[in-house]
């Protein structure tokens, strides 16, 4: 689908306006704790012919039943629209309050066969890293376990692109988002569902990435809004392939070590990619070795790097540039994280993997 992008002007006229051609008078805000420090507060306080009805109760990595409770405040509101402004969490909540708002209430809707309705869903992103608002996944969790939500009908139609809203981000959060974007860029370029719209989509985001990191870093206007718009392009991408092996095995590190998504991808992805070009006989993609090869070439022209050696040699220099620690482990975590990994996601790596393989890489991303 294509999305309407907005990029504010200050007073919000843009958004304004998509609220006038949807004919929404009554609309759901779904907000994390970022919303207090936005400069759109303002906007949504002096709205004189929109109802806002506020929904924040939800945490990180988002429970079942605060989604079921957010579709509750929807129907109250009698709300026409959804406006999700926040980071990952936000985005998920209110696109399963989407998809759920016209479902059986008096069931749990993750046990439903899924209705598609025509609720518009408006998405502000906080951070530049998930690209959730360009994509058609939400993750809930029921029960303590983790449930994947696709529907085509959850990408967002409208997508307010607001660089004032990283304005606030702590900097360890800004380089792990920063790399969350980087990493979806180049696991979907060497995907084994890559088509020549998701590498056009990926090389974009990377090429994006790399020229707008040092504005970025810097927290400079124009690099925010750089770095918003590669992390929509990403979004894109993965929209398409899915991610690989560095999110696969990237999961159990955040939860083991405490680290950020994004910092935990990029220490995957630095170990996975000098891996890939020394095993180039592993390659499993159907479209044969040659086709990976120009996959990584690409990934390597769009970081500015005449070769694939020098893409991953580049990958790595960013990690240790950007001061990101590398987690020390116990000799019993290598179990732990060797069975954490999702097999699904594997399938969509282009080569090969064991579990001495992968057992090997897990050594080599914790420098054991």
């Amino acid at each position: 689908m294509t999305q309407r992008i907005l990029t504010p002007n200050g007073h919000y006229r843009e958004l304004d306006e998509a609220l006038r051609d949807l004919g929404v008078t009554r609309l759901l805000l779904v907000c994390d704790g970022a919303w207090e420090h936005l400069d759109i507060r303002h906007w949504a306080e002096e709205l004189r012919d929109v109802t806002v009805t506020f929904f924040r109760d939800f945490q990180p990595n988002p429970r079942y039943e605060s989604v079921a409770a957010g579709v509750r405040c929807f129907r109250e509101a009698d709300a026409q629209a959804i406006f999700a402004a926040g980071g990952g969490s936000a985005m998920d909540v209110a696109k399963c309050i989407k998809l759920f708002c016209r479902m059986d209430a008096g069931r749990n809707y993750l046990d439903q066969p899924i209705v598609p309705n025509d609720v518009p869903l408006i998405a502000m992103p906080t951070t530049a890293g998930t690209g959730s608002e360009a994509t058609r996944y939400a993750v809930i969790y029921r029960d303590g376990e983790k449930q994947s939500v696709t529907h085509d009908s959850i990408v967002p139609s409208v997508v307010l692109m607001d660089p004032s809203a990283l304005r606030m981000l702590p900097p360890y959060q800004r380089k792990a988002t920063m790399l969350d974007a980087l990493c979806h860029a180049v696991e979907s370029c060497w995907s084994v569902h890559s088509t020549d719209e998701s590498r056009t989509y990926a090389r974009e985001a990377i090429s994006l990435v790399t020229a707008h990191m040092p504005g970025y870093l810097a927290n400079a206007e124009e690099g925010n809004a750089g770095m918003l718009r590669a992390a929509n392009t990403a979004g894109k991408a993965i929209n398409i392939t899915q991610t690989t092996a560095g999110h696969a095995m990237c999961y159990k590190l955040t939860s083991l070590y405490g680290l950020a998504h994004g910092h935990a991808a990029a220490l995957c992805n630095r170990a996975l990619f000098p891996w890939m070009l020394a095993h180039p006989e592993r390659c499993t993609d159907p479209r044969g070795p040659e086709h990976l090869q120009a996959a990584l070439r690409d990934i390597a022209s769009a970081m500015s790097c005449e070769a694939p050696e020098q893409a991953a040699d580049k990958l790595d220099r960013l990690v240790r540039d950007l001061g990101l620690s590398v987690p020390s482990p116990a000799p019993e975590d290598f179990d732990t994280l060797v069975r954490s990994v999702n097999p699904v996601r594997l399938k969509n790596f282009p080569m090969r993997l064991g579990e001495d393989d992968i057992t090997a890489l897990y050594h080599r991303i914790l420098r054991a």
